[in-house]
């Protein structure tokens, strides 16, 4: 009876602590405590991959950025959760990080990182009303929705790049039309810039080449950079993700053609100074770079690299430098953009608690021409009709090892329109 007895003692004890709990936690005029207000941002990236090069500092930069707004304490009181996960440029990785993470609270933005990726998961981002973020690809402004591009359209550049060089052309004082080749992956980026970049060179005349395609992370480009030059380009326009632009201008540069033909970066993604102009920098000297950011000193003397580099990386801007492409500069622009975008949302919404996505896309769509960068890039382009941040960009040629600028800012063509999206 004496166990019985203080094991009936005890679960009345046990009972009333929980009851005495309850009561203070539940007392009339008690708040409940605060819930944090969240949204998340979804980097499908590239930290191990074909791209990494460039894609790691990117995301570096986003994250910092995420840091110092967080800090601050947000957007109106709300957090941004940024998540980041290394796909390795691959479809099938970013399609099942996307699954995994589609259920993370208010998740407004999606990055995919490649042409590919950003197809296979439109179905899937549109019918969550997730706004989605992709590289370049102009498909999102040929069909208007929830994919928003970062830069110009390369298609875009791609014709701003043709009119750069024919201004080259004519102030040479060179009579007729140059002829020009392209290169890059075989791949649905590669093939990208001539959805309407094939159409805009043979509207201005220019004898554009069959282009050459070759596989991503081919260790040698000599056999596709042969064929090009046995139709005696006068320049020839690179793409890919440095360092492979970079590896196609040291094998151009062992069979001689960059001495007599001018090549051109026209793609934003390369080379640069801490990567492929380090490892190959008589093969670089002299090419040009189309650049929807800043570069070189420009990039690096900026009030925002002095400040972000030293506060997170610990480390001065010139050290820093050394081993980080120029594309973290205008990384920290990413976030801020999202972030502005939100503000907008927040107001249009009523509020965290009623925020969805149409509210974020609707933000998207009314931050044209704010200049969230500092100069970083051109002024934000996107508008109802618009899905390129920007509509401008500048050149810049390799010169002593450095990315050094030879123009202003350039409004880039509409060479989107110009291709039949039907087939």
């Amino acid at each position: 009876m004496g166990k019985k007895k203080s094991l009936l003692f005890s679960v009345v004890l046990l009972s009333l602590l929980l009851m005495l709990a309850l009561a203070s936690t539940c007392a009339p005029g008690a708040a409940p405590p605060p819930k944090e207000k969240v949204v998340t941002f979804l980097d499908l990236a590239d930290y191990t991959g074909p791209i990494a090069g460039l894609n790691v500092p990117a995301g570096m930069a986003a994250e910092d950025s995420t840091k110092e707004i967080n800090a601050k304490g947000g957007v109106d009181g709300v957090k941004i959760n940024y998540l980041s996960v290394d796909t390795r440029y691959d479809i099938a990785r970013g399609v099942s990080a996307y699954k995994r993470y589609r259920t993370e609270p208010k998740l407004m933005t999606v990055v995919a990182i490649s042409t590919a990726l950003s197809k296979a998961i439109t179905p899937m981002t549109a019918k969550d009303k997730v706004v989605q973020n992709v590289t370049g690809d102009g498909e999102p402004q040929a069909r208007l929705g929830w994919v928003f591009i970062i830069g110009a359209a390369y298609q875009n550049a791609f014709g701003a790049s043709v009119d750069f060089l024919l201004e080259d052309w004519k102030n040479k004082g060179k009579s007729g039309m140059p002829t020009i080749g392209y290169i890059n992956w075989d791949s649905a980026y590669g093939r990208e810039l001539l959805r309407g970049g094939k159409e805009y060179a043979e509207k201005m005349g220019v004898k554009l080449l069959s282009p050459e395609f070759f596989p991503t992370g081919a260790p040698d480009h000599t056999v596709w950079l042969q064929r090009l030059a046995a139709g005696n380009p006068d320049y020839i326009l690179v793409a890919g993700v440095d360092p492979t632009p970079s590896n196609v201008l040291r094998d151009a540069y062992k069979l001689g053609l960059t001495r007599k033909i001018q090549f051109i970066d026209t793609s934003y993604w390369g080379p640069t100074e801490a990567v492929g102009i380090k490892l190959h920098p008589e093969a670089t000297e002299g090419c040009w770079i189309n650049s929807y950011y800043l570069r070189g000193d420009e990039a690096w003397s900026h009030p925002l690299a002095a400040y972000m580099v030293p506060k997170y990386s610990g480390k001065s801007v010139e050290e820093f430098r050394k081993t980080t492409a120029a594309i973290y500069v205008a990384g920290l622009t990413r976030i801020p953009i999202f972030a502005k975008a939100l503000e907008i949302a927040l107001k249009k919404a009523g509020g965290y608690d009623k925020l969805d996505g149409e509210d974020m896309k609707a933000g998207m769509e009314a931050i044209t021409g704010l200049d969230l960068g500092d100069g970083l890039t051109g002024p934000v382009a996107y508008s109802p009709t618009s899905r390129q941040s920007v509509d401008q960009t500048k050149f810049y040629q390799v010169k002593n090892g450095k990315e050094v600028p030879i123009s202003g800012w350039r409004k880039v063509p509409d060479c989107v329109s110009l291709h039949d999206w039907s087939q």
